[in-house]
């Protein structure tokens, strides 16, 4: 079944009424809510009537199905407000996206309406204490027992682990593959089964993590003892050896998704740094009339929009179905060192006052480091950018 094309007018509304829900309820309880560490519920529940738990998923199975273009809008649009409420629901649309890419028929059924929805809300459960980068070094185990798994592990970092119901779950189905990925697995792990209700034994998490920045959001560890799930709802795509395709495949989008971040991270510090620059007055005239803030100014506009763009370049060739794992790293490093850089820059600009709470700037500043790390880091997006430079130009 294919989806109902959304038309320019269909996006300019949906986009107008998250824009309006951004000035209008979210910007003035953000500050309050972030400095305690608050889970947002009311925020949630509104991005769950929006269909953000679904954006980009196939109207067949309940979704939105949204370009990744003008996906990759609406995350700049709310990142700009509070970037933690992007990573509630992106982390949960990675999820989703695993299952409506690689799933079998009946997984893409009965679990794609409970994930668009946000009945069930989860995310991409890959890192390990041991194990970020490298995901060929986890430890997780699922061993085959009838038609049943039986897993033992445990993961961390993991977004949604704790309000959320599920994740997918990268696990060694036989831990002595050579090469190592062949031997990896992906599963759909949910808390309790979604048919009775009953909580499933050897699944639970730790304490939600004190962070730097990124507040509000559940990142906590994940643990399996014994946690027990039959093949057929659960091991995605019905085969043994496919979770490390299914994890790189999902990590495009997550990218581009973390780029899109970090251009509403850089496009809000430009924002406080104009607004600031044109109030705060030294030596008898508005600041932004002195040429070493004109000149921040000016890098700041040209790193923002010029990340936008690299966001928009990595999204069509999403939409357009080719491999951009390049663009998608491009456009993550480039957007995410100019979020860091601007940010940096307002504070310079705000001066002693960057340092207060009363301020967005100070959050701005711890939020933007993250986005360097995020879905794989910086350094890691270079050396894949060099290698697809090299094998796409081969002499």
């Amino acid at each position: 079944m294919s989806d109902t094309a959304w038309t320019a007018e269909d996006e300019s509304m949906m986009f107008d009424t998250i824009d309006r829900w951004c000035r209008d309820e979210v910007r003035d309880k953000v500050m309050e809510m972030e400095h305690a560490d608050e889970y947002p519920h009311e925020f949630v529940e509104r991005m769950k009537e929006f269909g953000l738990f679904g954006a980009t998923i196939s109207q067949e199975y309940g979704g939105l199905g949204l370009s990744a273009s003008f996906y990759a809008k609406i995350v700049t649009r709310i990142s700009e407000e509070w970037m933690s409420l992007t990573g509630i629901f992106n982390s949960h649309i990675m999820m989703a996206t695993v299952v409506e890419k690689y799933g079998t028929d009946f997984q893409k059924d009965y679990w794609l309406p409970k994930f668009t929805s946000g009945e069930i809300r989860g995310a991409l459960g890959l890192t390990e204490p041991n194990a970020g980068t490298d995901l060929q070094a986890i430890k997780t185990v699922a061993r085959k027992d009838g038609d049943h798994y039986v897993i033992n592990g445990s993961k961390t970092w993991i977004s949604n682990s704790i309000m959320g119901g599920a994740v997918a779950l990268m696990v060694k189905t036989n831990p002595d593959s050579d090469p190592r990925y062949k031997g990896m697995s992906m599963f759909i792990t949910p808390r309790m089964d979604p048919d009775t209700g009953e909580k499933y034994e050897g699944y639970s998490n730790g304490t939600k993590m004190q962070k730097l920045a990124y507040k509000g959001i559940d990142s906590a560890e994940l643990f399996f003892d014994d946690y027990r799930i039959d093949a057929k709802r659960h091991l995605i795509g019905g085969e043994e050896g496919k979770g490390f395709y299914m994890a790189v495949g999902g990590l495009e989008l997550g990218r581009i998704n973390v780029a899109a971040r970090s251009v509403g991270i850089a496009k809000r510090a430009l924002e406080e740094a104009t607004r600031y620059s044109q109030e705060r007055k030294t030596f008898g005239k508005p600041i932004c009339e002195h040429q070493a803030i004109q000149l921040k100014l000016g890098e700041m506009a040209t790193r923002a929009k010029a990340a936008e763009l690299m966001v928009e370049n990595a999204a069509a060739a999403y939409d357009a179905g080719q491999r951009c794992d390049m663009e998608a790293g491009m456009a993550k490093y480039f957007a995410s060192e100019a979020a860091v850089e601007n940010a940096l820059e307002a504070m310079r600009i705000h001066g002693g006052y960057s340092y207060s709470k009363e301020y967005p700037v100070e959050r701005l500043f711890r939020e933007a480091p993250l986005m360097c790390i995020g879905e794989g880091t910086n350094e890691m997006q270079r050396i894949i950018i060099a290698k697809q430079q090299i094998a796409r130009n081969k002499i």
